[in-house]
């Protein structure tokens, strides 16, 4: 990836805190400090006098892509510092007088134990706790409970006995998880070979027949300018690290959020949820997003591709970084957990919901045995069946019970569930240049699409989707 020189300057950090008070966030309309979140409308409220206020949004970070250059850093993103005195943090009730200590790897509330009057912390303080903006829960408990309800009604059949039996909906949270957002103004070009199917054909009968193809090959380029906006990566080293006793990457799985609609960080915003603060800096999170957004380029390029149905090889890919923009935030899930025991060792489940969209993803126990069992019984009908009927892909009926294993497993676990950033992320194409040169006329191919086709590759492609598209290319 290429990038600017002027990346390699000092960022500019803009400070997102500005005007933030510590201590008490009094309702506009009656002073009262007892505020929440209207899930409803996303806005706070006062449960005093129920008046509703409108989220503060940051002004201070560029909202137009295209107009980043260099390095701009919200200030929320300064590195972690575990140390730091600034943890703890004494508050002084502007109603009594009495000061509160809040330690601020806890918590960032409390109540003054004189007046009972609410206290916050809303400056910035270098332990991860205080992001940029906050994106407030808009589903209800109740229904995130029904969505997740769904989920695991449709995976009953398979489930442990034991998860059946002690599943209670009930018992979810909502959970303020944390993530780098970044924006990205780039220029991306791409130089390669294409192929368009103009006719496909068979030669041979039964065992023997075989599929050919005819194509036209093209000379291949294209480039652009392109936006990249709110390119969203966990900042929790438990949910970057893929460990096979947690299900975590379901959270991953239920990305994108509305990230637009965020607003200014209030720790009002918290009240009623629980949060897991940023232990990752921006450093350790370069490597990944550099991936991330030559992958969302990559597949921006595919958007002007149609008439390549067997695919591009692109010998060449560059993306130029002309400036970034980072920025912490805290994003809303709502979070049911169930931890199984299996011998000495235990596999802790999720479901997850997105507290925006209600995108639901998650991972139920399996009942092994059953799963097995019934697999195995399809297998062996597979086999028999192979022996009778004469039919296309007839080698399918000889691993039929495996198919439906992997299927089933997948289906209850969902252990390569992923967000699919390079589709889901919001991203602009500009200036676009093309140039599609007619080469040849290749005929007789056997292939189905072109060979070294990496138009579609992903950097963190799951095992899973590796698989299918392997399996499916196998298939045609």
């Amino acid at each position: 990836m290429a990038v600017n020189p002027i990346l390699e300057n000092e960022p500019k950090i803009v400070k997102t805190d500005d005007g933030a008070i510590d201590g008490q966030n009094k309702c506009p309309m009656c002073g009262a400090t007892d505020i929440s979140v209207n899930a409803k409308t996303g806005k706070l409220r006062c449960n005093f006098c129920r008046h509703e206020f409108e989220p503060e949004k940051v002004e201070a970070l560029e909202k137009d892509v295209s107009k980043i250059e260099g390095e701009i850093m919200g200030s929320g993103t300064k590195d972690i510092e575990d140390d730091s005195g600034e943890n703890i943090v004494t508050l002084k009730c502007t109603s009594c007088g009495a000061e509160v200590v809040i330690d601020t790897n806890e918590v960032g509330q409390a109540r003054c134990h004189w007046c009972r009057n609410t206290l916050s912390v809303n400056n910035q303080v270098a332990n991860g706790s205080i992001p940029d903006v906050v994106l407030p829960f808009s589903v209800t408990k109740a229904e995130a409970k029904s969505e997740i309800e769904k989920f695991v009604g449709k995976r009953k059949f398979f489930a442990h006995p034991k998860f059946r039996e002690e599943f209670k909906a009930d018992n979810i949270m909502g959970v303020y998880f944390p993530y780098m957002v970044v924006d990205i103004n780039s220029h991306a070009s791409f130089s390669g070979h294409g192929e368009h199917q103009i006719r496909r054909y068979t030669r041979g009968s039964g065992n023997n027949s075989r599929t050919y193809y005819d194509a036209d090959l093209y000379e291949v380029e294209r480039e652009f300018d392109l936006g990249i906006e709110g390119l969203t990566v966990e900042s929790s080293s438990d949910k970057l690290n893929k460990n096979s006793n947690k299900t975590n990457n379901v959270i991953n799985a239920i990305m994108p959020f509305d990230i637009e609609n965020s607003a200014k960080y209030n720790a009002n915003y918290l009240k009623g949820y629980t949060s897991e603060k940023r232990d990752v800096n921006v450093d350790e999170l370069r490597p990944i997003v550099e991936k991330q957004s030559k992958d969302i380029a990559r597949f921006a390029a595919n958007e002007t591709l149609k008439e390549y149905d067997r695919g591009v090889n692109w010998s060449k890919e560059e993306l130029e970084v002309r400036g970034r923009q980072w920025k912490t935030a805290y994003l809303p899930v709502w979070l049911y957990s169930y931890q199984q025991k299996k011998g000495n060792d235990s596999i802790l489940h999720y479901v997850a919901v997105n507290a925006r969209t209600k995108e639901t993803m998650g991972s139920v126990p399996i009942h092994i045995p059953k799963l097995f069992g019934i697999s195995a019984l399809l297998e062996v009908l597979g086999i028999i069946l192979a022996q009778i009927v004469d039919m296309p892909f007839e080698f399918l009926l000889y691993i039929l019970g495996f198919i439906y294993f992997t299927i089933m497993y997948l289906k209850y676990r969902n252990s390569d569930a992923r967000h699919h950033y390079e589709t889901e992320t919001k991203k602009n194409i500009v200036n676009l240049r093309k140039v599609d040169n007619f080469i040849k006329q290749e005929k007789g191919l056997t292939n189905s699409k072109i060979t070294g086709a990496n138009n579609t590759r992903v950097s963190s492609q799951s095992i899973s989707e590796t698989m299918l598209n392997s399996f499916t290319n196998n298939l045609r």
